[in-house]
């Protein structure tokens, strides 16, 4: 979906929507219930939220999120559903870039040893180091792959 603002300058490329804390309502809807308090971001113990645009974002450059619903029950206007009764955060998972290490045929496995859910898995394969896996049923989207990527090949989507 293209913005007004896209429209306007002449850029007609759909981008994503940027993320949102954990248990976000669907962006349209954030956007209308978000009064910009911004009382979920110094609630983070993690510090990953950020404002971008004068609404909270994810940034997971800077962490990983614990899902401990700190910001859900900071929420007032209801932006970000009770993180009580709602059980899962967001669909979001990890994946892996063209520009991973391990398919340029250096051996890496960082994203792995950050993962605490498992998710990560190298398959060996004949005539170069292993290549990360992403299993999407595992995956949490927690984000405490991004971070230490030293090829920023893993995105959070």
């Amino acid at each position: 979906m293209v913005s007004r603002r896209q429209f306007l300058r002449g850029d007609f490329k759909s981008r994503l929507p940027p993320q949102r804390p954990p248990w976000a309502l669907a962006e349209t809807l954030f956007l209308r219930a978000c009064t910009r308090c911004l009382e979920c971001i110094p609630v983070c113990p993690t510090g990953i939220l950020i404002v971008s645009g004068g609404y909270p974002e994810v940034n997971f450059t800077r962490g990983h999120c614990t899902f401990c619903g700190a910001c859900a029950k900071a929420c007032r206007p209801g932006a970000l559903q009770d993180s009580e009764t709602q059980i899962w955060p967001w669909p979001i998972k990890a994946q892996v870039a063209t520009h991973c290490l391990p398919q340029r045929g250096v051996e890496c496995r960082v994203c792995g040893e950050h993962c605490e859910a498992s998710a990560i898995r190298f398959s060996p394969r004949a005539g170069g180091p292993p290549i990360p896996e992403i299993d999407e049923a595992a995956c949490t989207g927690c984000g405490a792959c991004v971070a230490p990527c030293p090829a920023a090949a893993i995105v959070v989507r």
